[in-house]
């Protein structure tokens, strides 16, 4: 009954942009996940000179306490980019499901879930999560639903948005009709049709959350030490960042490469769906 576009994603790969996004993607994605398995230190074993320069056996020298730079980017990205995806999912998980709601209710509901939403959206995310952090902490979990709750207006915007669009079509019409559930017309007949622009927000949100996570640990506020940390890495060794450089352009060049994967990736998704749906037409 409903035109589930999703199920068009195979031809995402057909667009380059997708793919070079996917791939360096994955490269970081991999690089955390295999890093920690293959490093020759520990993350936090103290093995050089401070600020040692790069040498052999430390091909990125050493930083501020000593710790092989290498061991700790290779042992630092999972931290960072698990919680960057968590956020996002849970952001694109409950906005996404408010946004649905508010978009086929049209009444009270609505205006309920629209003001709350125009309301958050009035403070800025920095410092919305940086006031929450300070106050209740900076367990990995607590920043991970902060970092969410500030993602979760835009998403229930969008999802609002695309929600409105799709439910006054003629095969919603004939689902209500027909008796089914609020909830079944929701992710049965609606969600197929507007997962595509949520996917794009989805890499968005990676892109947005990893700067926004590596700038807490930047500034004190995320992963506290002596755990490994890109974000974290860059605020550690700032101080000798003239003596030795790679401790600081090590783990921010990785930060910025996964930042520009992600980001290419939603737009790559976004360009070869907006050509289906020329054709389409």
């Amino acid at each position: 009954m409903s035109d589930i576009r999703f199920l068009r994603g195979r031809h995402w790969l057909a667009e380059p942009q997708t793919r070079r996004g996917a791939l360096i993607t994955l490269a970081v994605v991999l690089l955390a996940l295999v890093g920690p398995w293959v490093a020759p230190h520990g993350t936090t074993d103290m093995v050089g000179q401070v600020y040692g320069v790069p040498q052999a056996g430390a091909w990125l020298g050493y930083d501020f306490l000593g710790h092989d730079v290498l061991s700790r980017l290779l042992g630092g990205g999972l931290s960072v980019l698990w919680m960057s995806v968590a956020a996002a999912v849970i952001a694109l998980a409950v906005g996404g499901t408010l946004g649905l709601l508010a978009g086929l209710s049209r009444r009270r509901l609505d205006q309920w879930i629209t003001w709350l939403a125009d309301v958050s959206l009035a403070f800025p995310d920095l410092i919305l999560v940086l006031l929450i952090v300070s106050m209740l902490g900076r367990a990995p979990w607590l920043i991970v639903l902060t970092v969410a709750i500030a993602f979760i207006p835009g998403v229930i915007r969008l999802a609002r948005g695309c929600a409105v669009s799709v439910a006054g079509q003629e095969f919603v019409e004939a689902a209500q009709m027909m008796g089914y559930s609020r909830w079944r017309i929701l992710f049965r007949e609606i969600l197929p049709n507007i997962l595509t622009p949520l996917l794009v927000h989805l890499g968005n949100m990676l892109t947005w959350g990893i700067g926004m996570l590596s700038g807490l640990s930047f500034l004190g506020y995320g992963v506290a030490p002596p755990a490994a940390d890109w974000g974290l890495m860059i605020n550690e060794n700032q101080a000798g960042l003239l003596v030795q450089p790679w401790a600081v352009l090590a783990p921010a060049v990785l930060v910025g490469i996964f930042a520009y994967g992600t980001n290419i990736l939603a737009e790559g998704i976004g360009r070869s769906s907006s050509r289906i749906g020329d054709k389409q037409a």
